[in-house]
């Protein structure tokens, strides 16, 4: 439990995970760096066939990741995969 500007919240107060690199790799795979240091592989391809991303089929379009609000993004911002979702569900490599 913590508080925060007067307000009693359950749980911790853990910071936000932040990209802070990201890294187009064959395949369809991100190599990402988070706040924490980790470094997370992380692959789209699962992705690919929902409508928002088929986009990046393409993969000159896919390569041209971009970090934005701390997530990465493509297509000008239009495009982006939330920091959690990329931690969480990708694999930490070394």
């Amino acid at each position: 439990m913590y508080e925060q500007n007067g307000i009693i919240y359950a749980g911790s107060n853990t910071p936000m995970i932040k990209v802070v690199d990201a890294k187009p790799l064959p395949d369809y795979k991100l190599a990402l760096t988070f706040s924490n240091g980790v470094s997370i592989l992380y692959d789209v391809t699962p992705l690919l066939e929902l409508p928002v991303f088929q986009v990046l089929k393409d993969i000159q379009v896919f390569n041209k990741v971009d970090i934005d609000f701390d997530t990465v993004t493509w297509c000008d911002g239009e495009i982006d995969i939330a920091p959690e979702t990329l931690f969480k569900d990708g694999a930490e490599y070394y």
